[in-house]
Parts: structure tokens; sequence; C-alpha cells
């Protein structure tokens, strides 16, 4: 099991407890391109060639759950598309 697979696992495992630097690697890892945000915003804005939706994560610790879900069920979309 790769630091990947064992970090994804956590974060499905437990999305209520994630921080922002562990969503964004992870995000990251499974080839999103992130934007930063404009000025004023603390948002993040992820994009993957593959998909069609946007994530929008903001910048706090931790990230609440439903972003952490929203992602998760991205990179489950990816894995369809793939696997």
């Amino acid at each position: 099991m790769t630091r990947t697979d064992k970090l994804y696992a956590r974060i499905v495992n437990n999305p209520k407890d994630v921080n922002y630097k562990e969503l964004d690697k992870l995000l990251l890892k499974y080839g999103f391109e992130r934007s930063n945000p404009g000025s004023g915003s603390s948002h993040y804005t992820y994009r993957h060639p593959e998909l069609v939706d946007i994530l929008t994560i903001p910048f706090k610790r931790p990230v609440k759950a439903i972003y952490v879900q929203q992602a998760i069920a991205a990179i489950k979309q990816l894995e369809q598309r793939s696997g």
C-alpha cells in the first residue's frame, strides 16, 4: 500500500478530521490542477481534465466534511473511468 493509498483510506474513514494540506496533496496526486484564489478569496479551485465538475475548497483547518466528501466523490469518478 502506497503513502497515497494510506492517506486516501484515512481520509475516507474520517472525513471530519482532515486538514487542507492533506486534501490538497491527495487531489494533486490524482491529477487535479489547483488554481490560487483571487484577491480576497479564501477558496482554492481544483479542476481535472477528465471531469466536468469543479471543486472549490476553502483554505481552513480542518476542512469541513462536506468538502472532503465532494473530493472523495470526484476521486471515485476518476477511478471508475480508469478502472
